[in-house]
């Protein structure tokens, strides 16, 4: 699920919330919710603006 999440925050190419990553996944808006806070535990994203999240660099 959490690669999943990654990788369409990766397509997406500028950054994201996690409603927009729900709707071009399709997956469950809580399940993407839980995958943001353990990508956010691991760095794997960070929030440039707030409540948009990317790729860390």
């Amino acid at each position: 699920m959490k690669q999943k999440v990654l990788q369409a925050i990766k397509d997406a190419g500028k950054p994201v919330s996690a409603g927009e990553v729900a709707t071009m996944t399709g997956i469950d808006r809580k399940e993407v919710d839980k995958a943001f806070a353990d990508l956010k535990k691991e760095g794997a994203i960070v929030s440039p603006v707030r409540c948009k999240w990317q790729p860390a660099e």
